[in-house]
């Protein structure tokens, strides 16, 4: 038998009878798939360990709480054999030999008549990688082997093609704060199989090199109609391009839902009957302060974060900010799109009692190669602004967490 490779086939076991013989570290790791799969799942053992406990506790499992016996895998469709105990291995593969139950043993290879592949998921498809030669078996270079092309499915580096027809519609996918790795996995995916990109200038821009020649990118900084004109003028970018049957990526900086307009464009595509996928990112509120070391939250310093558009000036009565509430909490105040108001907002909050000597810290181009901090107080910002020049994009952080850092002791409660 070790000289011919395992034939590689598929297992449909929903509703069908697993056995799993010991409630060890190896059921820990395979259960979870079984009952994915839909098995029903019988586990024989006097101990299990608290993980496997728990999936009986949720009925996830039956649980029989002694040792292997003959006859246990009676009816079953499929046995993993995973003791301690070597002789009640043999006994139970001899057993499953004899009712012709496909056979895992964990302790000898040999011994088994079927062998679990290395397996990964990616969007519906599943990925299990055999070694075809018996005598050479690596668990650790199977598992690579599926780590590569998992991982090339799921960040877009390995595309294969869909032959079928597929749906047309909208992603609006969040990009995260301007690195390219910092884009999710899904992101990353749907961008690769995108027929049309619609790009923000703060999306991840290095990220459309990568495409491929025929993928049409469209830069939304740069659509006809003038700036009040404008989303209006995206959203019909978003729809022309479904309608022609094309697979269109919305690629935005940050999440599309934080000061995104991405509600905007899904109500909008929604109007016309277009679905649209809507694919969270990093935003730049929580990533940028982070990047530059600074936690928007800290124990014994910060326990809320407050997250804020500058877009508008305070005085501007299309501002729909409470900044008086603002100047009298404790914690800690982000502001996104505020660099050129920043003056006027910290003026606001030291006159509703904000402490003047409240530390600030401007983070440009986070996340990227041109990302550096200037800091300041709420007194000084304004002018540390000009004397610095900083320029958007920028994320403001106001409060104590300005000042805590990896070396700093770690504070009272």
């Amino acid at each position: 038998m070790a000289e011919h490779p395992a034939y590689p086939v598929g297992l449909r076991l929903t509703g069908r009878r697993v056995v799993v013989l010991g409630g060890g570290q190896v059921a820990q790791r395979r259960l979870p798939a079984l009952i994915a799969a839909g098995a029903a799942v019988h586990l024989v053992s006097p101990e299990v360990t608290a993980s496997v406990e728990a999936m009986a506790d949720a009925g996830e499992i039956t649980w029989h709480q002694r040792p292997y016996e003959d006859g246990d895998l009676a009816d079953a469709w499929y046995a993993l054999i995973a003791t301690g105990d070597t002789e009640a291995n043999a006994r139970a593969s001899a057993e499953a030999e004899r009712r012709r139950v496909w056979c895992v043993r964990s302790d000898d290879a040999d011994e088994a008549t079927a062998w679990t592949p290395a397996t990964g998921h990616s969007e519906g498809v599943t990925v299990a990688v055999l070694t075809t030669d018996a005598r050479g078996r690596d668990p650790r270079h199977t598992a690579a082997i599926r780590d590569a092309v998992v991982e090339g499915l799921r960040d877009g580096t390995l595309v294969a093609p869909h032959h079928r027809t597929r749906t047309p519609g909208v992603a609006l996918v969040g990009g995260g704060p301007g690195d390219p790795d910092l884009i999710t996995v899904r992101g990353r995916r749907l961008l690769a199989e995108a027929d049309v990109v619609i790009a923000d200038r703060l999306g991840p821009r290095d990220l459309l090199a990568e495409l491929p020649p025929h993928v049409e990118v469209i830069d939304a900084a740069k659509i006809p109609y003038g700036r009040f004109m404008a989303q209006e003028a995206i959203n019909n970018a978003l729809i022309e391009h479904a309608k022609q049957g094309k697979s269109v990526v919305r690629l935005k900086g940050g999440d599309p839902y934080v000061f995104g307009r991405g509600m905007e464009e899904l109500q909008a595509l929604a109007e016309v009957g277009i679905p649209c996928t809507v694919v969270p990112g990093i935003s730049s509120s929580i990533s940028v302060p982070s990047a530059a070391g600074i936690p928007v939250t800290h124990r014994g310093v910060a326990h809320e974060f407050t997250v804020v558009s500058g877009h508008v000036a305070p005085d501007d009565e299309r501002s729909l900010v409470d900044w008086p509430s603002l100047a009298r909490l404790t914690g800690t105040l982000v502001i996104l799109m505020g660099v050129d108001k920043i003056g006027k907002i910290a003026e606001t909050l030291v006159a509703h009692g904000k402490p003047a000597d409240t530390p600030v810290a401007l983070v440009q181009e986070g996340t990227t190669a041109a990302q550096r901090r200037v800091d300041a107080t709420l007194a000084t910002v304004a002018e540390t602004v000009r004397t610095e020049d900083v320029k958007p994009p920028a994320v403001i952080v106001i409060g104590e967490v300005v000042k805590v850092g990896p070396t700093a002791a770690a504070p009272r409660e």
